[in-house]
């Protein structure tokens, strides 16, 4: 049986938010999400340049920063592929694409969500957002050699933030 925790977040971004996490920590996923690497492998293998998460590390477990790959400053070479996949938050607001608690956007509540937050129609957003990222890993596919992970790094570094099979 899975014990109900209130979370707290106070950085730069909010302040006095609060959830539940009503499912345990990477457990509990709707069926039609299955992403392939957790918040944590992300962070470590090498996500937004190093720039995601630097202010909000207490919101979640002190391991998934122990190898994490970040830094103060943007930096591609900190990202997996060691190029520039990003666009900037600016940007993401602008578009519409930041969607009910998270101003950090998709990475967040998918950190969020593994921690077992559950917001029933903020999910159902996000998931089908994550689906339809699945489209680029068929670009990649249809272009490159079987096992050439050099082919398409812009590609490859969106599909990893996206928690996508990078190296198809």
């Amino acid at each position: 049986m899975h014990k109900l925790s209130e979370t707290r977040v106070n950085d730069k971004m909010q302040s006095d938010y609060r959830y539940l996490r009503v499912a345990p920590m990477g457990a509990g996923f709707d069926a039609g999400f299955t992403p392939r690497y957790t918040p944590q492998q992300m962070l470590e293998m090498g996500v937004f340049e190093g720039r995601y998460m630097n202010d909000c590390r207490a919101e979640f477990p002190p391991e998934w920063f122990e190898r994490a790959r970040l830094s103060e400053k943007p930096d591609a070479t900190l990202n997996y592929f060691g190029v520039k996949s990003r666009q900037p938050l600016q940007v993401w607001r602008q578009k519409g694409w930041i969607y009910g608690p998270d101003p950090r956007g998709w990475f967040q509540w998918y950190c969020r969500y593994y921690a077992g937050r559950r917001i029933a129609d903020i999910d159902k957003i996000q998931i089908a957002r994550w689906r339809g990222f699945a489209r680029h890993a068929g670009q990649i596919r249809a272009n490159c050699f079987p096992g050439d992970i050099f082919c398409r790094p812009r590609q490859r570094q969106a599909l990893l933030q996206w928690a996508h099979d990078a190296l198809i």
